[in-house]
């Protein structure tokens, strides 16, 4: 996902600074024009406005708190803004050290998937200050089209704990829906032209539905990402007090799948345990 929302930015017309930690994920946007950075001190230090996309939690914190990291690098006024669905209370963190430092920060998760990357049609939700937010939309809007402002530090990463909440049982559904179809001799192509359009569409049936039933469970969206974020849900649900057993069943079958050695399968893989 980073590397097609980075090739947005950098057709769009802006200098970008790249670093990652495998460089030669980052080739053909250093072929575009993109200027590579050894180090995120390095980075930190020459950009205005600098997102990050990675894994973990735990990746979040050393790429900003760390030694290294970007909040003992960047300059005043600049804007951090971190893309990875992680921890409201890291966002927090982040939001609350970067003031310290007289640097702004947004917590601004994406959803669409690697489809919602290369199209820049991402729903971006963002936690911060407003107007830093309304000073960066020109920017959202090169990477995303749903782009919705949710309220202070957090909220863009408690936002996506929703999204992640829906995405879970829907799943499970989708790939009972499918199997349905396929062990009672139905055509699921077919069914899928009509469930599809009807009630049950979804966003899951539609994109990641024809995946399964072609049987490619290659990555948009690793499973062992999603059970990361499921975690967080889970975590953030029982400091809120709320039940959420249809997550909490998407969240024991993904770690099944990830026992079986396939958490490196695309989230459609799921559908290996219903057929």
């Amino acid at each position: 996902m980073g590397r097609s929302m980075a090739g947005h930015i950098l057709n769009a017309g802006y200098k970008l600074h790249v670093y990652t930690r495998t460089k030669n994920k980052a080739e053909d946007i250093i072929l575009k024009g993109g200027v590579w950075e050894g180090t995120i001190a390095e980075l930190s230090a020459k950009s205005d406005i600098i997102i990050t996309i990675v894994g973990f939690p735990a990746d979040v914190e050393e790429v900003y708190l760390g030694r290294d990291g970007i909040l003992n690098h960047a300059a005043k006024g600049s804007v951090v803004i971190d893309m990875t669905t992680s921890s409201p209370d890291l966002a927090i963190e982040i939001y609350n050290q970067s003031k310290g430092k007289n640097i702004e920060s947004l917590d601004a998760p994406v959803s669409g998937g690697d489809l919602g990357a290369k199209n820049a049609s991402l729903s971006i939700m963002v936690g911060g200050d407003k107007k830093i937010f309304d000073k960066m939309m020109p920017l959202f809007k090169v990477m995303g089209e749903n782009i919705v402002f949710q309220g202070k530090a957090g909220a863009g990463q408690h936002t996506k704990m929703a999204n992640q909440i829906a995405i879970a049982a829907g799943m499970v559904g989708v790939c009972e829906s499918l199997a349905y179809a396929e062990k009672s001799g139905l055509d699921p192509e077919t069914v899928l032209k009509s469930i599809g359009k009807g009630a049950a569409g979804s966003w899951s049936l539609n994109n990641l539905g024809p995946r399964m039933i072609a049987k490619n469970f290659e990555p948009g969206f690793y499973i062992k990402h999603f059970i990361k974020d499921m975690n967080i849900a889970v975590t953030s649900s029982r400091h809120l007090g709320l039940k959420t057993p249809g997550l909490d069943l998407a969240l024991s079958l993904y770690k099944e799948m990830a026992k079986m050695g396939l958490e490196n399968n695309g989230t459609q893989g799921l559908f290996k345990l219903f057929i």
